[in-house]
């Protein structure tokens, strides 16, 4: 009779989201896109009957995804810090996510010189137009507001309430409007870290 035991090291399962993030390519041919987006836009156009309806569609697919990003960012890579104040806030999107998304830094950042709480960010040919053909019956179709749902739903998350909406305008705007009790929170952060 053999009277020996064997322990056997047992690895604790861990869950997708304790994994880092992939450092591969993370990367997915223009080309590839381009056909998904597409599709994605007839999707939404076969279920609306106006531009307006299918922009509204658009952004709040753009919301879902964005709500994933913040997933992405802050939760799987934990060495992301939240974000306090606006403008540091403003420069992650520009720069952090805009990369991450579209392998570039959004083409510039501005401040409205009447209105504290309104923002641009300005991209003069996002990807998402780039191979949309628009029909002449919806030309005021901007299919961006996707990508203003994403912005939306970014900020929201991080707690900077406000709302996205893209325009033609030097390329594509996306004009970002704070809550009023966000610009007086980030007042109130700026005095006391002059103190």
């Amino acid at each position: 009779m053999n009277n020996t035991i064997t322990i056997s090291a047992v690895r604790p399962k861990t869950s997708l989201l304790d994994k880092p993030l992939s450092k591969g390519k993370g990367e997915v041919s223009l080309s590839s896109f381009a056909l998904l987006f597409s599709e994605l836009v007839q999707y939404c156009q076969n279920r609306v009957y106006t531009v307006p309806e299918l922009q509204t569609k658009l952004a709040e697919m753009g919301q879902d995804v964005g709500s994933k990003i913040i997933d992405l960012f802050f939760v799987r890579d934990r060495s992301w810090k939240r974000e306090t104040k606006l403008i540091h806030m403003l420069f992650f999107i520009k720069t952090t996510m805009w990369k991450s998304l579209f392998g570039r830094d959004a083409d510039k950042l501005e401040r409205a010189n009447d209105d504290e709480a309104t923002y641009y960010i300005i991209e003069d040919e996002p990807l998402v137009n780039k191979y949309i053909s628009v029909p002449k019956d919806k030309g005021s179709l901007n299919c961006a507001v996707f990508i203003a749902g994403i912005i939306e739903a970014v900020l929201n998350g991080c707690g900077f309430a406000c709302k996205v909406t893209a325009h033609w305008h030097k390329g594509t705007t996306y004009m970002v409007k704070f809550e009023d009790h966000v610009i007086s929170r980030d007042k109130q952060l700026g005095d006391q870290k002059s103190i």
